[in-house]
């Protein structure tokens, strides 16, 4: 591990902004990972070979049954584990979330104005064996850790039967039939990361919640183990995963990397469903997909946003959830009409998607490319004109409204699978024949 890499992590940094054409709208309401059941997160701030993940936990049952065992492709010494700020990934999820935006429609009778204006939203664990047990199953115990509120032990293993059965002898609850993956990632020669609260620490410490987990590392090894959460899962899993790169958006090599559907318009009144709706679109896309591909739901320079489902992240956010390659000097030229100072050189990309065993055999691996496009999941909400017409473009809009609301209807249930005939009757157009 290059030590200049991890004291890279602690230096507070600044940095500049930029900004494009807007794709303009008001944003009224997002899809935010609080949506979705059993959704866990992962932040992965990639430059080079080097890689500081944060994994948020969603467990909610009792403190003391916690137990995370993550494969990872190198030793990992004490100074490159941190407790993470768990307001910093719910700041990143608000920021790359779907949203949904509206418009209202001039009146198409008045001279057309053209403006340059952007739209810039300005008990105690139980003790690990001991080593010599460890050894007798295969077990190398490299070191151990107490971090915050986390007992950590990485260890390295000969054959997964031994580690299977000295996790369980350590008190570590994993499901029947964790040896067939495990085997898997001792052939590859990797560590193992395995975390468990430490009840009188986190009692002292006073949190009620498990914050994040941050691993920093380098290795030529891009990918992120998920497999073993598929072992005797009870359904589905969800998994958020933002990806933050001074070259641009990040996309799976041995899946494919699929754009959800975007800037479509929509009935008037999502706007009160617009969580029902998301749930319902992504389950759809998911579907037609086979549960077989990960999805994109956001990819922006993070200097800026439009519309904003909220602010960009700080410096010094960037610099905590794991950005380590800030410019240490601010532009040259910043501009004051500029509502956010954020670097230039951080691209957020943000993947979705929804596996388990079946459907997703491999852990996923990533590629960084040099793609800056901007993209968003973006929902449209257009209210029409309600004026009385006093030119013949007036009266012709009013008469193409109704094949505008129909259009907006058959749009909603194709991308939903919603009763076409149930989002005509609410939106008061005639049933479909």
């Amino acid at each position: 591990m290059n030590r200049q890499f991890v004291s890279a992590v602690t230096i507070v940094l600044a940095a500049g902004t930029q900004f494009s054409h807007a794709f303009c709208g008001f944003y009224v309401a997002k899809a935010d990972a609080k949506l979705f059941n059993k959704a866990s997160q992962v932040v992965i701030a990639r430059h080079d070979d080097k890689t500081v993940l944060t994994m948020a936990n969603d467990y909610q049952g009792d403190p003391k049954e916690f137990a995370i065992v993550i494969p990872v492709p190198t030793f990992l010494e004490r100074e490159q584990i941190h407790v993470g700020d768990k307001a910093l990934v719910e700041h990143l999820d608000a920021y790359t979330a779907p949203r949904l935006v509206e418009y209202y429609d001039p009146d198409p009778c008045a001279p057309l104005r053209m403006s340059p204006t952007l739209m810039m939203r300005y008990g105690l664990a139980p003790k690990a064996k001991s080593a010599a047990e460890a050894s007798a199953l295969g077990i190398k115990i490299e070191a151990q850790y107490t971090i915050g509120e986390y007992d950590i032990v990485i260890l390295s293993a000969e054959q997964s039967n031994g580690l299977e059965k000295w996790l369980r002898q350590s008190g570590y609850k994993i499901p029947t039939g964790a040896a067939r993956v495990l085997e898997s990632y001792i052939k590859q020669n990797m560590r193992f990361f395995v975390a468990k609260v430490n009840l009188q620490e986190q009692s002292r410490l006073g949190y009620t919640y498990l914050r994040p987990l941050q691993v920093a590392y380098e290795s030529p090894k891009f990918m992120l183990p998920v497999r073993l959460g598929t072992v005797n899962a009870s359904g589905p899993q969800e998994l958020f995963i933002y990806t933050l790169s001074p070259q641009g958006r990040v996309e799976t090599v041995n899946y494919r990397t699929v754009k959800l559907p975007t800037g479509l318009d929509l009935p008037l009144y999502v706007k009160d469903v617009f969580a029902d709706f998301y749930r319902a679109m992504f389950a759809e896309q998911v579907r037609k997909e086979n549960m077989s591909v990960v999805f994109l739901e956001y990819a922006w320079d993070m200097g800026w946003c439009d519309p904003c489902a909220a602010d960009p992240l700080s410096p010094e956010e960037l610099r905590k959830i794991g950005v380590f390659w800030l410019d240490q000097a601010p532009p040259a030229n910043p501009q004051p009409r500029r509502r956010f100072f954020s670097p230039t050189n951080v691209y957020v990309t943000r993947m979705h998607l929804r596996y388990d065993a079946a459907h997703l055999p491999e852990d996923l691996v990533f590629q960084q490319t040099g793609n800056r496009e901007n993209f968003q999941g973006r929902y449209v909400l257009r209210h029409p004109w309600t004026g009385t017409p006093k030119c013949d473009a007036g009266k012709k809009y009013l008469e193409e409204l109704p094949k505008r609301r129909q259009a907006e209807a058959q749009t909603l249930a194709r991308l939903t699978g919603w009763d076409v005939n149930e989002i005509y009757e609410k939106t008061r157009l005639p049933a479909k024949k």
